[in-house]
């Protein structure tokens, strides 16, 4: 009967990389899934708005709407971005510096596509 040999430091990073991925495809799951409810949701009320509402009540609550998603979507989507960026610099990992590039114009592109 053989015992098992304790994992090496890189096996043992590597099953803790894998672990952060795993929870962070559970985030992002949980993120699309709650995407999809507000914009039903969202829907719904456009839906109940044009239907009962005068078009200064409907403009009022597009703006609001919009500055609420702004709000509430551009500061998360750039404060994970500049985390990425500040574990790069830190760590010197060049390969992945491309991902937090990527993530800062995602939160760009949020940010523009709200503030109209």
């Amino acid at each position: 009967m053989s015992k098992e040999t304790p994992p090496k430091d890189w096996d043992k990073l590597w099953i803790e990389y894998n672990k952060a991925l795993k929870e962070w495809m559970e985030a992002f799951e949980s993120l699309q899934g709650a995407t999809k409810n507000v914009q039903s949701k969202y829907n719904d009320v456009m839906a109940k708005a044009l239907k009962e509402s005068s078009d200064k009540t409907m403009h009022q609550f597009t703006e609001n709407w919009q500055k609420s998603m702004s709000d509430a979507g551009i500061k998360t989507f750039k404060q994970f971005g500049d985390n990425w960026q500040k574990i790069l610099n830190q760590s010197g990992m060049d390969q992945v510096q491309t991902y937090g590039d990527m993530m800062n114009k995602f939160a760009e592109t949020w940010q523009k596509m709200w503030s109209k």
